[in-house]
């Protein structure tokens, strides 16, 4: 038994002491304190079994100690000594589990039974505590979530019953499932089963991480890590379980479970920079020589013409090889790919904002970021991509019109607005008057004629000056205007920009 006294009394303290070494000589003293704020610190740092407490202390008196290392968590049990025999102390000693509750001065015979009754108590709770926690796969699941320390009774319940000792070498394999966690759990955890089932002489125990959604799967009991080490990976090339990526690392004891998860968790992306499937050994793993990931500028530049061009099959053919361009034989670090996704997504976003083409109500942009940077395999970076073109829509057509010769009118604009052509001159090609022409062509479109044709031309420029190196005086031509400084002071108009700093903004 551990005892802690706390007494602001010297000669009462050394009393304590004698009374001790009288009754047993294998009481060990781990501490003495003079008052009730070094009591709860030596509390807290020596963990005895047994607290032997005056009330009446300078700084924090006994009963405020033992409060606060019952919100603590401290399980000692305590004898409380007291001058005072009011009922009051008795009352609020009783509530903070105390059962011992001795008046100065102390007997040797009320000293000696009190100490019985609470080291019967101690020993019970030794006895029952593993039955409380419960399987061992609940005490390794509080060892990895770190609720639990490892003391004398966890450590003697694992020897015993499941002969783990407490330097025991485990091996703590992460099985990241990601988010199809829900739907392939099931599954997984008996492949996982019958994987580790046929390793011989080998013990294993699998938990559930839905938090992190993955599994953990703690390997004991094996008497060779380098050995089994390679046999796992064997295993993952050979069998390639559908959709798990695994990490390893090995540690000393239950209680290293957690610091073991820790480090090994933020490398679990790794999987990523490699061309198959590979076991992420940590900390093997962060001695990989990685080379420079470089950003394809050029497959940007192509994806922003299709889509300035309405070629989705296009843009959807770029962005799976901007996918395959990471997986081209060299070793990437994980981040710098994530970082080249962020700005190619970026990119993508910006042109389809330009052009119109983007449901901003659904893209959630912080959404996909965190989907890119929290990755841990490569259909995760590809399914960011997806979630993005989601949200990008073909640009839709505008409204339809019923009124035949105001659809005529919008063709031709279409057709002929490179060549500048006017009101009066499509009025003549259809056989009507520009007064009645421009008058229907306002009630069913809700604006002008001129202002139509204005906001299509620069819709048009805009596309040339995202998805082309044309010059300026070009595009100018391109849009229907000879004049390229009124066609810079229309664009200003219309956007706010001339179109040289437009251009520059969205490189």
């Amino acid at each position: 038994m551990r005892l802690l006294i706390v007494e602001d009394e010297i000669r009462i303290r050394e009393g304590i002491q004698k009374l001790l070494g009288k009754m047993r000589q294998d009481y060990d003293i781990v501490g003495e304190a003079e008052n009730g704020e070094d009591g709860l610190r030596m509390l807290k740092e020596l963990k005895p079994d047994i607290v032997i407490t005056d009330i009446r202390m300078p700084k924090m008196d006994g009963l405020e100690m033992m409060s606060y290392a019952v919100k603590a968590g401290i399980t000692a049990k305590a004898i409380v000594l007291s001058a005072y025999s009011e009922f009051e102390y008795a009352r609020q000693a009783m509530k903070l589990g105390v059962t011992e509750y001795l008046l100065k001065p102390i007997s040797l015979n009320d000293f000696s039974q009190a100490l019985e009754h609470v080291e019967l108590q101690v020993e019970k709770d030794r006895q029952e505590k593993p039955e409380k926690i419960g399987t061992l796969e609940q005490i390794l699941y509080d060892f990895i979530n770190g609720r639990m320390k490892m003391e004398e009774d966890i450590s003697a319940y694992l020897k015993h019953s499941y002969q783990m000792e407490e330097a025991e070498r485990l091996v703590l394999i992460y099985v990241y499932l990601g988010n199809r966690y829900e739907e392939e759990k099931d599954g997984a955890m008996k492949q996982l089963r019958h994987v580790f089932s046929v390793y011989p002489d080998l013990s294993f125990c699998i938990l559930d991480l839905i938090y992190r959604k993955s599994m953990v799967v703690v390997l004991y009991h094996y008497k060779d890590a380098h050995d089994l080490e390679r046999w796992l990976q064997q295993q993952i090339l050979k069998q390639r379980p559908r959709r798990m990526t695994f990490g390893w690392t090995e540690v000393t004891g239950a209680a290293a479970l957690k610091s073991g998860l820790d480090s090994l968790s933020p490398y679990m992306d790794w999987n990523i920079s490699f061309d198959e499937e590979i076991l992420i050994s940590y900390p093997k793993i962060t001695h990989v020589q990685t080379v420079p990931c470089i950003y394809p500028i050029e497959l940007e530049t192509r994806i922003k013409v299709a889509i300035c061009s309405d070629n989705w099959d296009k843009a959807k053919a770029l962005m799976r090889e901007f996918h395959d361009s990471f997986h081209d034989g060299k070793i990437y670090a994980p981040r710098e790919i994530k970082e080249c996704y962020v700005r190619f997504l970026w990119a993508v976003m910006g042109i389809a904002k330009e052009l119109g083409c983007i449901n901003f109500e659904s893209l959630k942009q912080q959404k996909l970021l965190e989907m890119i940077m929290e990755a841990k395999r490569r259909e995760e970076l590809a399914h960011g991509a997806d979630f993005l073109f989601d949200c990008i829509k073909p640009r839709e057509e505008e409204k339809e019109i019923t009124h035949l010769t105001v659809r005529r009118v919008r063709s031709m604009i279409q057709e002929f607005y490179q060549s500048g052509i006017t009101l009066d001159e499509i009025a003549s090609k259809l056989n009507v008057t520009p007064e009645y022409l421009g008058t229907q062509f306002h009630k069913e479109m809700g604006l002008t004629f001129s202002t139509y044709m204005k906001n299509f031309r620069i819709g048009k420029a805009k596309e040339l000056l995202c998805g082309t190196h044309l010059k300026l005086y070009e595009i100018a031509a391109k849009v229907g205007y000879s004049d390229p400084k009124y066609f810079s002071k229309v664009f200003k108009e219309m956007t706010g920009q001339l179109p040289a700093d437009y251009r520059k903004t969205l490189k």
